[in-house]
C-alpha cells in the first residue's frame, strides 16, 4: 500500500473504471488541494452529473455503501480519526478495491462536508439507478412512484420508510430532486444503497404503466376512497405520490385504479409529502409486517 504525503495536488479524484491495482493512501491538508475543490464540486447537481459520482457523509453510510457493494472511488477519512478500528478497516477495503484513501485534517473534511463538526469519514461512491425490468415485484410486492418530489429531506425519508417497510424500489418521475445530493442522501441513513431507485419521464412512466396488471392507488384531493380500503397485497402495487404543492399530474392521476384520501380533522389542509408517503407505505405492506 503506497502513501503520497501531499501527493494529491495533482492526481485525479477518481481511478479509471478498468484500474486494478490496491489504491494509495495520501494525506491532504489543504482545502485549495485540487482534488478537494473536486470532492467539494460534488455538492453541486451539475458535477455530480457530469462525473456520475456522489458523496455519502459518514462512516455509517460508508460502511453501509461497501457492505451493498456500491463502488467507492475515494475515502476522505479523519487524521485524527485513523486510530479508531471501523474507521481502519473501512480505509483498508477502500483501498483493496482499488480506491484511495485522503487522510483529512479536521479543516479539509469541515470544507468538503460543509459542517463544523464533520464526521470521520465521506465517501466518494459511483451513482447507481435501476431500470423498472431489474425490479421484481413478485405477486404482492411494492413500489413507489413520486412525482416531481422537490424536497431532498422528503425524498431521504421516504426511502428510508420505503427499506423498513420492505418496499421493492422507488421511481422519480418527473423533475424530481437529485436523489444523490448530499441532504437527501444523509436523510435516507443509509437507505439509499438498500432501496432500487429509478428515474423515469412522465411519459415513460405511462408507458410502463400500460403493462403493469397490479394494482396502481394514487392519493389525490378529489379521491373518494379511504387510503385503507384497497386491496393490498392481493397483487404487486404501486403507489402514486403527488408533488409537495401541485400533488399528481391529471395524467398520472388518471393512470391511477383508484384514487384514495388520508382522512383528517383540524385545521390543517394537508400532510407532509413524507408522513403521507409514510402512511401509504405501511398501510399497503400491513399484511406482510409482523413483529
Amino acid at each position: 500500500m503506497s502513501r503520497d504525503r501531499d501527493a494529491a495536488s495533482s492526481a485525479p479524484a477518481t481511478r479509471r473504471p478498468d484500474t486494478v491495482a490496491p489504491g494509495r493512501v495520501k494525506e491532504v491538508t489543504s482545502v485549495s488541494n485540487p482534488i478537494v475543490k473536486d470532492i467539494r464540486n460534488l455538492a453541486l447537481k451539475k458535477h455530480r452529473e457530469e462525473t456520475g459520482l456522489f458523496l455519502a457523509e459518514g462512516l455509517k453510510l460508508v460502511l453501509d455503501a461497501l457492505d451493498a457493494g456500491w463502488r467507492i472511488e475515494t475515502l476522505v477519512a479523519a487524521k485524527t480519526q485513523l486510530h479508531t478500528e471501523l474507521l481502519q478497516k473501512a480505509a483498508a477495503r477502500t483501498v483493496s478495491l482499488g480506491a484511495d484513501v485522503l487522510e483529512a485534517s479536521d479543516k479539509v473534511l469541515a470544507a468538503i462536508a460543509r459542517r463544523d463538526n464533520p464526521q470521520s469519514a465521506i465517501g466518494i461512491f459511483r451513482q447507481r439507478l435501476h431500470r423498472t425490468d431489474e425490479i421484481d415485484l413478485g405477486k404482492d410486492g411494492l413500489l413507489v412512484a413520486l412525482d416531481r418530489v422537490r424536497d431532498p429531506g422528503n425524498l431521504g425519508t421516504i426511502l428510508r420508510t420505503a427499506d423498513a417497510a420492505g418496499a421493492k424500489g422507488v421511481v422519480l418521475i418527473g423533475e424530481s430532486v437529485d436523489p444523490f445530493s448530499l441532504e437527501a442522501v444523509r436523510a435516507t441513513m443509509g437507505s439509499i444503497f438498500a432501496v432500487p431507485v429509478v428515474r423515469l419521464s412522465e411519459a415513460e412512466f405511462l408507458r410502463w404503466r400500460a403493462g403493469f396488471k397490479g394494482l396502481v392507488v394514487g392519493t389525490h384531493m378529489k379521491g373518494a376512497v379511504d387510503y385503507r380500503a384497497p386491496a393490498y397485497g392481493k397483487r404487486p402495487a404501486v403507489l402514486l405520490m403527488g408533488n409537495e404543492q401541485s400533488g399528481l399530474s391529471d395524467a398520472l392521476a388518471g393512470a391511477c385504479e383508484t384514487l384514495v384520501r388520508i382522512p383528517q380533522v383540524g385545521r390543517a389542509d394537508s400532510l407532509n409529502l413524507a408522513v403521507a408517503t409514510g402512511l401509504m407505505i405501511f398501510e399497503a405492506r400491513r399484511g406482510s409486517l409482523a413483529l
